[in-house]
């Protein structure tokens, strides 16, 4: 069976979703189609700094900017960066008056489903693959053997995104760098000394190519990422499903670390996740295509060292919803216009992930993160 949508978004994360919420708004109804099995099917991940001149931008352009402002989790803004002797280099407090909050991404992704009429997303909706129909129009294949067509195609869908290939024969490459994510719960109550050392909000913990990178979690958890230059395979030799052999194999490569840190491994609690790092080429671009564009990782993944993934998908979202609107009948002109802001921003903050990383996982770490944080400072002053 085939259905045609005129607007089809591939993807029901913040990018995805985002969008639809701003064409929504302005009068255009957009389907959806993410391939979990429903909105609960998985963890969203941890906190999310939100930045006033990305992703507040496009929750404002959403109308749901003040909604958002009753998610923001006090105190999440703090910051402290250690070196691996539990050293502290750097520290910064909340004082309410930052200019990127930090909100629960699973709230927050609530809060735009919420704010979409019932069935714009079509849940278990796996796509197989795409392909172009001629004047701009699509055809999108999906795993339950349906088919859509589509007027306008965009691809919300991440990293490993379905769509790309219709504009793009660039694939996401390794960085060179792992994370095994973690949690700890209860932090105050079970786990108070990993609770100090992490603080309020945020700790880089850093040092010899290697690091923790952790933050507390409105429910009063640490979410935690454990941080190595590796083989793209190294988890591969790792039971990950047995806990204590898995934190065993990660405490091996933070052996010369003080206890304080290496705690947050032998208190984890539940499942460790690998996560390879991958990254688009800084400056992927494409030649317009007609009916078809991408947003948020799909277009620009890189690394989370500018902190602007989901921003930016955001961002991109409420940009093309904006850009449709402001062209009615012109879906060409609108994506034209869309790709030319697109290019140049992402590729900005693509250059500052990679430059980025390469200072936290330097040699002289975490010194080159604390100059940054200074050299930032120094502007806003």
């Amino acid at each position: 069976m085939t259905t045609h949508h005129p607007v089809a978004v591939i993807g029901a994360g913040l990018g995805g979703l985002t969008l639809a919420r701003v064409l929504h708004v302005n009068g255009i109804e957009a389907a959806v189609f993410d391939l979990d099995a429903s909105p609960t099917a998985r963890p969203q991940g941890g906190m999310l700094d939100i930045h006033h001149d990305s992703g507040q931008v496009a929750l404002k352009a959403a109308g749901l900017y003040e909604e958002f402002r009753a998610l923001v989790h006090p105190g999440g803004e703090a910051m402290r960066i250690l070196d691996r002797h539990g050293v502290v280099h750097r520290e910064e407090a909340d004082h309410g008056d930052g200019d990127r909050p930090e909100v629960d991404r699973g709230r927050l992704r609530d809060l735009l489903l919420g704010s979409l009429p019932e069935g714009t997303v079509r849940w278990d909706a796996k796509i197989t693959g795409a392909r172009p129909l001629g004047g701009g129009r699509h055809e999108v294949t999906l795993a339950d053997g349906s088919a859509l067509t589509t007027d306008l195609l965009i691809g919300a869908d991440g990293a490993w995104s379905r769509i790309r290939p219709l504009l793009s024969e660039a694939v996401p490459a390794y960085c060179g760098l792992s994370f095994v994510e973690f949690d700890l719960l209860d932090a105050d109550t079970r786990h108070p000394g990993s609770a100090a050392v992490v603080g309020g909000g945020m700790l880089f913990a850093l040092g010899d190519g290697r690091g923790f990178l952790a933050h507390r979690e409105g429910d009063g958890s640490l979410h935690v990422y454990a941080a190595l230059r590796a083989p793209e395979d190294w988890a591969a030799g790792v039971d990950l499903t047995d806990a204590g052999a898995a934190r065993a194999a990660l405490l091996e490569q933070f052996a010369d670390w003080d206890e304080s840190l290496r705690a947050l491994v032998t208190e984890a609690d539940g499942t460790l996740t690998a996560r390879p790092i991958h990254a688009l080429p800084v400056g992927h671009r494409w030649e317009r295509v007609p009916g078809v564009t991408l947003l948020g990782d799909a277009a620009h993944l890189m690394s989370p060292f500018a902190g602007e993934g989901a921003n930016l998908a955001m961002l991109d979202g409420a940009e093309l919803a904006l850009s449709v609107v402001a062209h009615p009948g012109a879906t060409e002109a609108a994506l034209a216009a869309y790709e030319q802001a697109l290019f140049p921003r992402s590729e900005a903050s693509a250059a500052d992930s990679a430059e980025n990383l390469v200072l936290c996982f330097g040699a002289d770490a975490p010194q080159g993160l604390i100059d940054r944080f200074a050299e930032y400072n120094a502007q806003a002053g």
